[in-house]
């Protein structure tokens, strides 16, 4: 890789997928690959990323007695985002260092079009008015079935999110979103079986970042 110092910009990419994917294996192998390139690499989340966006994925994610309006879910993840992307990621991305991310836009049409059944073009008039044209520039969607998923996610025994409290049905509307986004922008979106071993997912994203970023 070359780059000027005073143009670059550097990459963007988010991990997709559902709980139980293996997207934190998958971001550490990520970071350690760009670090072997010889460039700056800083892991983040969301919702969440900065200390604001981090109180506000704590009001999404935490069970409550209270239903959560599905209007009141999205604009909580669009408010946190736009505080990620103006305050941490772009910053980050013009200094050249690049920002890997666990979970982005992506997940809104999964989760808040498919899982909660809310209408694909509003998410996406909001999103164009958050984020203007900004999107990353790789986004791997770690993809397997809704059952493994689950039961990878039930062997942590950890308390679950309001969202893992959610049924089966809510999950295999997540993940057919998810695909038809993949779907949708094949240039921008690969698939990764994540049922394999975390040996073989690992290798077909270092894989992935060879081609795209190296060849």
């Amino acid at each position: 890789m070359t780059r000027d110092a005073m143009e670059y910009t550097a990459p963007f990419i988010s991990i997709e997928g559902m709980d139980g994917a293996g997207k934190t294996s998958v971001l550490n192998s990520i970071s350690a690959w760009v670090e072997q390139q010889g460039y700056p690499c800083m892991l983040t989340r969301e919702p969440g990323g900065t200390p604001l966006a981090e109180e506000v994925r704590d009001l999404i994610l935490a069970p409550r007695e209270e239903t959560m309006h599905p209007d009141t879910e999205l604009l909580l993840m669009l408010a946190a985002r736009n505080q990620h992307v103006k305050t941490h990621i772009q910053p980050l991305l013009a200094q050249g260092v690049w920002v890997i991310s666990d979970r982005f836009y992506d997940a809104s049409y999964a989760y808040q079009g498919g899982g909660r059944g809310m209408d694909m073009q509003r998410i996406h008039q909001l999103h164009d008015w958050v984020l203007a044209d900004f999107q990353p520039q790789l986004t791997l969607l770690l993809d397997l079935p809704v059952n493994l998923g689950k039961a990878r996610v039930a062997g942590r025994g950890e308390a679950e999110t309001r969202f893992e409290t959610e049924k089966l049905a809510f999950f295999e509307a997540v993940r057919s979103a998810y695909l038809a986004r993949a779907y949708a922008e094949p240039e921008r979106i690969v698939v990764i079986d994540a049922s394999q071993t975390q040996t073989q997912v690992q290798a077909a994203i270092i894989a992935c970042l060879e081609h795209r970023f190296l060849s």
